[in-house]
């Protein structure tokens, strides 16, 4: 019998082929997922840096539970007075739309990805750190060429990457921003990699660089200070588990929100199977306008029942507990692997879209998740003090009573809970493969009402859809709005298969 393949899932070809190169050299699926994540730094430089945060869902071979890594980001520990602060609004250019997002230094939360990185290894990697950045250095020294997708995010937030000189100097040099196929290269970032994987995380603490992000924030008009930096700790939490037929699917836990509102669509989906229905885009629908509903009572409707009559309180809870956390949702992509001998890792990140303005000269931007719309449900630059912020984000692990294990998560904004429960669906109830599940469509159902679906359903599932809410929103092609998830799945007899989402130009390698 051949050894078991090993699966690699990510949201660029180089992210999945850094990963992918580690596997090859030993380095199990944490080692790969480190390389991965150092690689996206280079390669999706929008979504990702060492200057935000994010979260791992990880499983060890042969073990039923899984473990969360909570390295996101957290709000200072303390105001500065507003006449001092950097924090001012820009406009994002969708094309048919524009989003207005606030930047300058007084957007930035604590980073914690350093620290993530140095927790996952020291907790489960194999091979040294050195070798694991080698992939990501390579690449921002020598320069790669800027796919068609990164450039086009290149163009939605251009007032950010030529905010500053520094900024531009990386990203627009001379003032006109990279075009697809141009050479990217970032050579402060590759020293910077170089140098976190001989020093360790303590150098984005009270190192020179944690001593940079503290003098460029008091000089600059930041909240951040080197005791923001001190006192972050990455967060063991014990994930959110649920039951969807016979898999077992683990979920971020609260303060995060996404976690919470899969597990109810799941509950809801599953209750109305059980009614003989199937679950078809209309029923998709119905549970994400209850997931909304649930979402905005921040589960003081406990009386919320399915129709078998069981009562969500366990969820319900957990969506409670995630209402008073400052939010931060955008900007987010990631990574699935699996190695041979069934180690799963699923890894989501985010930057925000970046402050505007380069560390030192150490080529990476801190996150602007503070320049949220809704942060705190209130004004952008309102936020409570020394929290850990929520994130939609939801890196996802499901093991099925074969033994088959599947990673999966996506970015999206808001969207990213119903494009992992429509996913999820598709692998769990429909049994699709792996792409089919991807590349199915999708729809998502606002709280607002809109309801807005891909092309690829039929004319009775359109017009159920558009019966649902108050405006409805045909899409002319799949698109990034709906989320990019990438899905690796295993099985110890039947080898490996993954998919990267077409969406936002992702990739799967079978080692």
């Amino acid at each position: 019998m051949n050894k078991p393949q090993s699966v690699v899932a990510a949201g660029h070809a180089l992210t999945a082929e850094a990963a992918a190169e580690i596997l090859a050299d030993g380095g199990n699926a944490f080692d790969a997922a480190i390389a991965g994540v150092c690689m996206s730094f280079v390669a999706e430089a929008v979504f990702a840096s060492p200057g935000g945060g994010g979260f791992l869902m990880a499983r060890a071979a042969g073990q039923r539970d899984a473990r969360l890594f909570d390295f996101f980001v957290e709000t200072p520990l303390k105001h500065r007075s507003a006449d001092e602060v950097s924090f001012f609004p820009i406009q994002a250019d969708f094309g048919p739309a524009t989003q207005e997002f606030h930047i300058g230094l007084g957007s930035s939360a604590t980073p914690g990805m350093a620290q993530g990185l140095f927790a996952m290894h020291e907790a489960y990697a194999r091979l040294p750190m050195t070798r694991l950045v080698e992939p990501a250095i390579r690449a921002a020294r020598q320069g790669l060429p800027l796919s068609d997708f990164q450039a086009y995010l290149f163009t939605v937030i251009a007032p950010i990457l030529k905010e500053s000189a520094e900024a531009q100097a990386i990203f627009a040099p001379g003032g006109k921003l990279l075009k697809a196929g141009d050479t990217f290269r970032n050579e402060g970032l590759a020293e910077t990699l170089a140098w976190l994987a001989e020093d360790g995380a303590q150098l984005f603490v009270d190192g020179d660089i944690g001593q940079a992000i503290a003098a460029q924030s008091r000089d600059l008009g930041g909240h951040l200070t080197l005791d923001d930096l001190k006192r972050y700790e990455v967060r063991l939490r014990d994930p959110l588990f649920w039951r969807f037929g016979s898999a077992s699917v683990a979920l971020n836990p609260p303060p995060s929100a996404g976690g919470a509102l899969i597990a109810y669509g799941l509950s809801y989906l599953e209750a109305h199977a059980e009614r003989g229905s199937i679950i078809d885009a209309h029923a998709l629908g119905t549970a994400m306008i209850a997931s909304n509903q649930v979402r905005k009572s921040h589960g003081e409707q406990l009386g919320v029942r399915l129709a078998r009559g069981q009562l969500m309180q366990e969820i319900a809870a957990a969506v409670a507990a995630t209402s008073t956390a400052p939010r931060a949702y955008r900007g987010t992509t990631h990574i699935s692997v699996i190695d041979a001998d069934g180690n799963t890792a699923g890894v989501s990140l985010s930057n925000g879209e970046g402050n505007g303005f380069i560390v030192g000269d150490h080529g990476f931007m801190l996150n602007n998740m503070l320049g949220e719309e809704d942060v705190v449900d209130g004004a952008p630059g309102e936020w409570r003090e020394g929290a850990r912020m929520s994130s939609m984000m939801a890196p996802t692990i499901i093991l099925e009573a074969d033994g088959t294990v599947m990673a999966l998560g996506t970015g999206g904004s808001n969207r990213i809970r119903t494009a992992i429960l429509q996913v999820a669906v598709n692998l769990l109830a429909h049994r699709m493969d792996v792409d089919a599940a991807v590349l199915a469509p999708r729809l998502h159902v606002e709280r607002c009402g809109t309801v807005s679906f891909e092309p690829g359903f039929s004319e009775e599932e359109e017009a159920a859809l558009r019966s649902l809410g108050q405006e409805a929103k045909a899409w002319p092609e799949r698109n990034l709005f709906f989320g990019g998830v990438h899905v690796a799945r295993w099985h110890e007899g039947r080898g490996g298969e993954g998919a990267g989402d077409p969406r936002r130009q992702g990739g799967a390698i079978v080692v």
